[in-house]
């Protein structure tokens, strides 16, 4: 089993110290950033817009990872991707032309990324699995940092593995080294990890144990 992408969540960064945490990232042995954009409409929540991700790149030297947690994603496409983001992930939930959409993010440079929600099934990305690069599953539900793993996502990961061996897998919610191993092992690629990271003694370390699960 390879190793996974690792992913840390500026969600979950000190807010009063991004460009430390962001050289933060970028010492470490993460792979990707990742970046949650909330509207407080899609999620009872609003975190970063497009100004703070033109900011964290003049910083980063590791890619973007941005999640789109808001309604008509469509609309922000290209800012995202001028203010340097690498990959671009709209939720199925908000997407009622999603092959478009994709098609949008893949004409902007982008990886092009679907989200699910905890309640969606991997089933409805049948007919759109050959088209995405990644698919991020939720496994807590969208907004807030700090919930609870739900236990369900194990058996989405090993469905949506067996739809489609090429596609990356990205989790994001409540991971830890207790349910990372099994994730990989259900067949995930990228961990995306905020608390467990950030409020870590020693971030870089807990960002280089995930690193060399296998």
């Amino acid at each position: 089993m390879k190793s996974p992408l690792i992913a840390p969540s500026l969600l979950a960064a000190d807010f009063a110290n991004l460009q430390r945490d962001v050289e933060l990232v970028n010492r470490s042995q993460a792979d990707w950033l990742h970046f949650d954009v909330m509207d407080g409409r899609f999620v009872p929540n609003i975190s970063f817009g497009i100004p703070l991700a033109e900011a964290v790149t003049r910083h980063l030297t590791k890619p973007l990872d941005v999640h789109l947690m808001i309604v008509q994603p469509e609309k922000y496409l290209k800012a995202f991707a001028d203010a340097g983001a690498s990959h671009l992930h709209v939720h199925w939930e908000a997407c009622p032309n999603l092959h478009r959409t994709i098609q949008q993010i893949k004409e902007l440079g982008c990886k092009a990324g679907v989200a699910l929600n905890p309640h969606t099934p991997v089933s409805l990305l049948e007919d759109i699995l050959g088209e995405v690069d990644i698919v991020l599953l939720m496994s807590v539900n969208p907004g807030f940092g700090g919930q609870k793993f739900i236990e369900h996502t194990y058996e989405k990961v090993r469905k949506l593995r067996a739809m489609s061996d090429s596609v990356l897998i990205e989790i994001d919610g409540g991971i830890n080294l207790e349910n990372a191993p099994r994730l990989l092992e259900a067949g995930a690629d990228v961990l995306v990890a905020g608390n467990f990271v950030f409020s870590a003694a020693n971030p870089e370390a807990v960002i280089a144990a995930l690193k060399n699960l296998k």
